[in-house]
């Protein structure tokens, strides 16, 4: 079954963007640049990959992606109306009207994951933001969590919802000299135990 992963980056204190959906003051640079092209070539937006030397690398982890309405609207503004047409693309909007044939607009992203986790293909991405990672806790198989050694203070957290702890086990963490780190938790499932 294809696994639903939230593949995002994120400040010391816990958020993937400013108050104003910045996100340019995280750094796209040097060996962590190249171990996330080398790594998660998909996860670069089409305009992006031939500048990038990428736009014939095959994905290598996923051929979906699921954004929220506040995610796709900054590539809206630039144009950009297919930002990853090299993947399936979803947005999660009970108002939006799909701008584009390649974008698929859904209202209920529980359904849609359980529908696409039933699916053929690679895992599915989660890109962005809070509100949607919050809606699909339960959903989220692996967090891949790329932490810039930034604090900032206030802005878009990684989870925007209610209080639910939800554990995750450390799988695997990649430092770089600059101090950004890559980790990967996968979700622990319940006991037996635990279930009844």
């Amino acid at each position: 079954m294809r696994k639903l992963t939230y593949y995002i980056a994120a400040t010391l204190d816990g958020y993937i963007a400013g108050p104003d959906d910045q996100y340019d003051f995280l750094p796209f640079e040097g060996e962590e640049a190249a171990a996330i092209l080398a790594n998660f070539p998909e996860t670069m937006p089409t305009p992006a990959r031939e500048p990038l030397g990428i736009a014939d690398r095959a994905a290598q982890r996923f051929d979906t992606v699921i954004m929220g309405r506040a995610t796709y609207e900054p590539g809206l503004k630039l144009g950009w109306t297919s930002p990853y047409a090299h993947l399936r693309q979803y947005v999660v909007s009970r108002t939006l009207i799909s701008p584009d044939p390649a974008v698929t607009v859904a209202g209920d992203p529980v359904a849609l994951v359980r529908e696409l986790k039933g699916q053929d293909g690679l895992d599915i991405w989660l890109c962005g933001g809070g509100k949607l990672a919050a809606a699909l806790r339960d959903e989220i198989d692996e967090l891949i969590i790329k932490r810039h050694p930034i604090v900032i203070g206030s802005g878009i957290p990684l989870f925007d919802g209610p209080f639910t702890p939800t554990n995750f086990a450390p799988a695997a963490t990649r430092t770089f000299d600059s101090g950004l780190t890559i980790s990967t938790f996968s979700k622990v499932l319940p006991t037996a135990d635990e279930q009844s």
